[in-house]
């Protein structure tokens, strides 16, 4: 009856699993191992030699050993890194932070640039709107209507300009230039000597090298000079080819 029991008890338990370790590569020392089919017959040990401690071996090393990375075969055999090989990483290294730093300096710049792009069209348009308010400040100043709180109004309306490094051009006297003036009127005087713009229309407005209106002027060229008189003939010049010399009669 015992010796039924203890039969059973036997068969109830469940049986031992097995795991081998199959990888190429030991991971405690990195040594390329043999496969089992290629090893020697004279190196393999018999069936009944093998110690009943070995798939405990087996099931110890699987356990200890199951987070190893999947990149160990691609590791050098024996773990050891070349100095060629270090050269080789940290020249890819180098060169990779190199591109990326320039290509951040070259995103800061472009950053840069369209900021200050942007703020500079914001300026300029808000000043644009501000022209025609000037003009009229300017026609009251000239008839002398300049005065009270319409004067300070207008200084802080000139004052927003210049906050903004607007400044106005075009005065009479200045040299004409078609880049900066606009001819409306013309007419001739003896007393300039090149075009030159004696009367005021509309003044200009610039910022900076940016010409953002430009003036409106009456423009006053030279007289025409008198035509320059021919030169004498000289003694060494032929006779037919002097002036009022007619031709040879034979």
């Amino acid at each position: 009856m015992a010796r039924g029991e203890t039969m059973s008890q036997q068969d109830e338990q469940p049986p031992r699993v097995v795991i081998r370790d199959k990888r190429r590569i030991d991971p405690t020392s990195g040594a390329a191992r043999v496969p089992a089919e290629q090893e020697p017959i004279s190196a393999r040990p018999a069936q009944g030699d093998q110690p009943d401690t070995a798939p405990e071996q087996g099931e110890q090393m699987s356990e200890q050993f199951s987070d190893t990375p999947a990149d160990l075969a691609d590791q050098p055999v024996g773990g050891v890194v070349t100095d060629d090989d270090a050269t080789h990483q940290l020249a890819e290294r180098t060169e990779d932070l190199q591109r990326v730093t320039a290509e951040y300096a070259n995103y800061r710049r472009r950053v840069e640039r369209d900021r200050v792009l942007v703020v500079d069209q914001a300026a300029e348009r808000f000043a644009g709107q501000l022209f025609p308010i000037v003009d009229d400040i300017e026609r009251a100043r000239d008839h002398g209507d300049l005065t009270g709180a319409f004067k300070v109004v207008a200084d802080r309306v000139l004052g927003l300009l210049e906050g903004l490094g607007v400044t106005s051009f075009g005065a009479p006297g200045d040299p004409f230039d078609p880049s900066l003036h606009e001819a409306v009127l013309h007419d001739t005087s003896p007393e300039v000597s090149e075009p030159t713009a004696t009367t005021v229309l509309r003044p200009g407005f610039r910022r900076g090298d940016r010409v953002l209106r430009t003036a409106m002027v009456g423009v006053t060229d030279p007289e025409s000079p008198a035509p320059v008189a021919a030169e004498p003939a000289t003694a060494d010049a032929p006779a037919d080819e002097q002036p009022g010399a007619g031709p040879a009669v034979g």
